[in-house]
């Protein structure tokens, strides 16, 4: 182990977070739910990543960039209307959208982050 790196929510192949040189790393998260819409997933993800923020000492507002993977692209508008209502105005983070294929077939989306602490 490194004592330099914490790593939080750590499984057998990934941890959920990981904590370096005040860089907050991300795993990609996804919905909890597959049986709801893309608004939904969507809400879902995010409260996600503010839990998982806050677990390792930052917050939306501290977001440095954010990748996120559409099993449909055609659902970015739909998305985007949940991302807007969410990200906090003035601290828009650069962002990356692409459509993917993800591990589940339920999911819908995924969404890495990468913050600095507060």
């Amino acid at each position: 182990m490194n004592p330099d790196i914490t790593r939080i929510g750590m499984a057998a192949r990934y941890s959920e977070a990981a904590v370096f040189n005040g860089i907050v790393f991300l795993a990609g998260m996804v919905p909890e739910r597959g049986d709801v819409d893309i608004r939904g997933q969507t809400a879902d993800v995010l409260q996600q990543v503010e839990q998982r923020l806050k677990e390792c000492g930052s917050d939306k507002s501290r977001i440095l960039r954010t990748e996120i993977f559409l099993t449909d692209i055609r659902d970015i508008a739909a998305m985007n209307e949940v991302w807007d209502a969410w990200v906090v105005p003035g601290a828009a983070p650069p962002r990356a959208t692409v459509q993917a294929a993800l591990a589940n077939p339920a999911y819908r989306i995924e969404i890495v982050v990468t913050a600095a602490q507060a």
